[in-house]
């Protein structure tokens, strides 16, 4: 018979923990085993006087209470407080019983004012070293590769600056009021009589400075980003450096120096690095090479441009020349920012057969740009033209699913796609606390290693299990059913 109830009674009183009320497979319970944070005291006791103050929100229940929101991809705190103060989960792992009151979602941005991008860094790598321990870092290979993050600004917050009129201006100082123009205007307006201002226009936000705009196709709008540049090994996919910048910065800048970090961190120099094409600079083809570390990068092309491109000049490294096509030299003459230009005789161009088919009408001698690092260039591009072997076509293979991979997961389940806070430091925070939580999650799903009494023992009772098998098959025909009828 069916009747409804009317009446609910709320229990009061509950029997029992709160971990009898949440599933062993869930994703807080196994992170919860291999998170240790006895270490994190010593890390922000510089932050908090030990005699003056209220009493402040244990760091380690502050701490976990933002892991807790990356894991779900709750990036908001806000969001995280009213979930923390209706799920059982959150409350268990984060440290709180069913009647104590969750901290108000400003004492978080309090905090991360308050620790600092830097601690969260080493909050980064104090997981990481915890992944090198448990075997999940091997050190040999490693992908590197960046990605663009939203600034958390609008359209309408953006600003036309022009920068070099506005460095000359004020030499050695920043703009504190750079001359602006209106972002929804398509064309420059300069009042009769006043000077038209030189230098070149970029948009900058007005809510967010330290955004740039930037893209990542050329079929796309520049947007206001940010650039996270990750640095993934290749045994199990850990997260072992990673840094952001602002978007203009490119990502060849910041190569060496992720290396560097790398070996520091991890404690073990990589052999093999892989990157995508915008990495293939001859200084950092040079870098490796000095570094003895094999470089899977496909080099960037050979500019074709002009009546007679580069690739037709020949450069002799030991005498440190450029020859021509006609075997005439250029020699070394001005310095740029990323090499040298090398400029043939006057006479030697005048006099030249292919004058015309080498020089522009208004030029009088040639000159290339030779950038830094070119033989190391031009030997990457020789071996990617004879073919790479297996060992890099493999090695290249992992750098797609790895390191974008971790671009993707990091974007689609953790909140990166958009940055929450602006400025630098607060995008640096958030790109940390989600490397660590991946990184967790890859510890999270690790099996317990059995000692090596009990893997010995193992492989002895199966061999003993090969032998009786192989007795049997031979004795009684297990496997021929004829000739066991045959045999009786």
């Amino acid at each position: 018979m069916y009747r409804k109830k009317t009446i609910r009674q709320e229990s009061m009183f509950i029997a029992g923990r709160l971990s009898d009320f949440i599933p062993e497979d869930h994703i807080l319970v196994r992170v919860n085993k291999v998170l240790e944070l006895s270490w994190l005291d010593d890390v922000v006791k510089d932050c908090y006087h030990e005699t003056q103050g209220r009493p402040c929100i244990e760091t380690e229940k502050a701490l976990r209470l933002m892991l807790c929101g990356f894991l779900h991809g709750i990036v908001h705190d806000r969001k995280l407080m009213r979930e923390a103060q209706v799920n059982i989960a959150f409350r268990w792992f984060c440290g709180y019983e069913l009647d104590h009151s969750i901290p108000d979602h400003s004492s978080l941005t309090r905090i991360r004012t308050r620790w600092g991008a830097q601690r969260f860094r080493q909050i980064f790598e104090r997981v990481v070293k915890q992944c090198i321990k448990a075997g999940l870092v091997g050190g040999d290979m490693l992908h590197c590769d960046s990605s663009l993050i939203r600034a958390d600004v609008s359209w309408e917050s953006l600003i036309s600056t022009y920068v070099e009129a506005v460095e000359e201006e004020n030499p050695g100082e920043e703009a504190s009021e750079p001359e602006d123009i209106d972002a929804t205007d398509t064309k420059k307006t300069v009042k009769k009589g006043t000077k038209k201002p030189k230098g070149k226009i970029k948009k900058r936000s007005r809510t967010d400075a330290d955004a740039s705009m930037a893209t990542s196709r050329c079929d796309q709008r520049l947007e206001p980003t940010y650039k996270q540049h990750t640095a993934v090994d290749d045994l199990c996919g850990v997260v072992v450096d990673i840094e952001v910048t602002t978007g203009e910065i490119n990502e060849g800048k910041e190569f060496i120096s992720q290396i560097e970090r790398v070996d520091k961190t991890v404690g073990k120099k990589p052999t093999i690095v892989t990157c995508d094409k915008t990495y293939g600079s001859g200084s950092n083809y040079s870098t490796l090479e000095k570094l003895n570390i094999t470089a899977v990068i496909p080099p960037q092309k050979a500019p074709l441009k002009g009546s007679m491109p580069l690739c037709r000049f020949s450069y002799d490294e030991k005498h440190d020349i450029v020859r021509c096509p006609e075997g005439k030299k250029l020699t070394k003459r001005t310095s740029t920012k990323h090499g040298f230009f090398y400029r043939a005789d006057i006479k030697d161009c005048q006099n030249c057969p292919r004058k015309a088919e080498c020089l522009s009408s208004t030029s009088k001698s040639r000159s290339v740009h030779i950038v830094d690092g070119y033989p190391a260039l031009l030997r990457a591009r020789r071996k990617k033209r004879r073919g790479w072997d297996e060992q890099m076509l493999e090695a290249y293979k992992h750098h797609k699913y790895r390191v974008e991979g971790a671009h993707g997961e990091a974007k689609t389940q953790h909140g990166l796609r958009r940055a929450v806070r602006r400025n630098l430091w607060n995008v640096k925070i958030q790109d940390y606390l989600t490397a660590v939580v991946m990184n967790l999650k890859k510890l999270a799903s690790n099996p317990t290693p059995l000692p090596g009494c009990m893997i010995c023992l193992i492989l002895l009772v199966w061999s003993y299990i090969g032998v009786i098998m192989a007795y049997c098959r031979s004795k009684y025909h297990i496997g021929n059913p004829g000739l066991a009828l045959d045999s009786r």
